[in-house]
């Protein structure tokens, strides 16, 4: 099947998937700030779910008062780039500002540019079709939460006991299109920390089909799998593991904090090489 002909079957099928997402009836529940966010610098692991590492990965964030800027972006082995920086207030609730992703390299059959201006409601995608490059831009009726780049944001900010609740996203299929997200909590599950018993807050992400074009979806295989999150609790809770796709049609892929290696310490090593010469 010709590359392009199925990259328009595809947004064929999330534009009719968007029919049933009216910018006037999406519902708006907005996210209380409970944890204030600040200044931080993770390092992630992007991996198969059988454990090879395809990317390595740095979540960067600076707070200036209520505005905040997070930077999430991940290198791919086959030099492929997953770029994301989200710009969001937290004044009370979470409210996105604007919203860059950028896919590009062999990883992705189909890279983007997504720009989103939450406060005009404007939208650019840049891609490409049939080796050609194009330039979409919209002007969509965005709801107050929209929650492009601000998942795991929010996540932190929702009890594990939380009901069910349902956000908006601008997806581009490649022309914008306003999806639902229903995020429902699955309890707590166990993990260790350097054999330290501690829980993480376990959460499904689901694309929200329904009608007849989710029953199409359903039979043509169309239907975006499930995305689980793990928040670890506490004082400050933060983003733990999470298990899904990338992009749209992509592999079920690991996201996972990590810590950094060290190299050997030569000094170190000479050191305890002639400490164990003066041993007996």
């Amino acid at each position: 099947m010709n590359a392009g002909f199925s990259f328009r079957l595809r947004s064929l099928a999330l534009l009719m998937i968007s029919a049933l997402f009216h910018s006037g009836g999406l519902s708006a529940e907005k996210v209380a700030v409970r944890h204030t966010e600040g200044l931080l610098h993770g390092f992630l692991a992007l991996r198969t779910l059988e454990g090879e590492t395809l990317a390595a990965g740095d979540s960067i964030q600076v707070a200036h008062g209520d505005r905040v800027t997070n930077h999430v972006i991940f290198h791919f082995k086959d030099g492929s780039v997953n770029d994301e920086t989200a710009v969001f207030s937290q004044h009370g609730s979470f409210r996105l500002i604007s919203d860059h992703l950028i896919q590009k390299g062999p990883t992705f059959p189909h890279p983007m540019d997504v720009s989103t201006d939450a406060s005009t409601g404007q939208v650019t995608v840049r891609y490409t079709d049939d080796g050609t490059e194009k330039v979409t831009t919209d002007r969509l009726k965005l709801p107050p939460d929209i929650s492009n780049g601000l998942v795991v944001t929010l996540l932190k900010n929702i009890p594990p006991n939380a009901p069910e609740m349902k956000v908006p996203m601008v997806a581009a299929t490649p022309k914008p299109v306003l999806v639902q997200l229903a995020i429902s909590s699955q309890g707590e599950e166990p993990f260790s920390i350097a054999g330290s018993a501690h829980k993480a807050a376990h959460y499904v992400v689901k694309v929200e089909i329904g009608g007849i074009t989710g029953i199409m979806a359903q039979l043509l295989g169309k239907k975006p799998p499930d995305t689980h999150i793990w928040i670890l609790q506490g004082e400050a809770p933060t983003f733990g593991k999470s298990e899904g796709p990338l992009y749209l049609g992509g592999p079920i892929w690991r996201i996972e904090l990590t810590s950094p290696v060290w190299p050997p310490n030569p000094a170190n090593d000479s050191k305890e090489e002639t400490d164990k010469k003066k041993q007996p």
